[in-house]
């Protein structure tokens, strides 16, 4: 029943769930465990962990306009590389 469940998710979007999830733990260990350990009062780990957040959504931004620039110049880019 599981092979069967699993045969009908698409590789993609396994490949995209892993990239996601690898994403995920590496915001959690290398950008938000530090900054929560650094602080020692609620009120400073609060903030800590919402300009953590800020930070996380400017990654995602980044990363989106650089993903859309490689769609949008994929015929240069391909002529260019190969």
């Amino acid at each position: 029943m599981e092979a069967l469940l699993l045969a009908r998710v698409g590789v993609e979007y396994l490949l995209l769930g892993g990239a996601g999830l690898i994403s995920l733990v590496s915001f959690v260990t290398l950008i938000l465990a530090p900054a929560l350990s650094s602080y020692g009062k609620l009120w400073e780990k609060t903030a800590a962990s919402v300009l953590s957040l800020f930070v996380l959504a400017a990654l995602m931004i980044v990363g989106a306009i650089v993903g859309l620039a490689v769609v949008y110049y994929y015929d240069e880019l391909s002529k260019l590389f190969g």
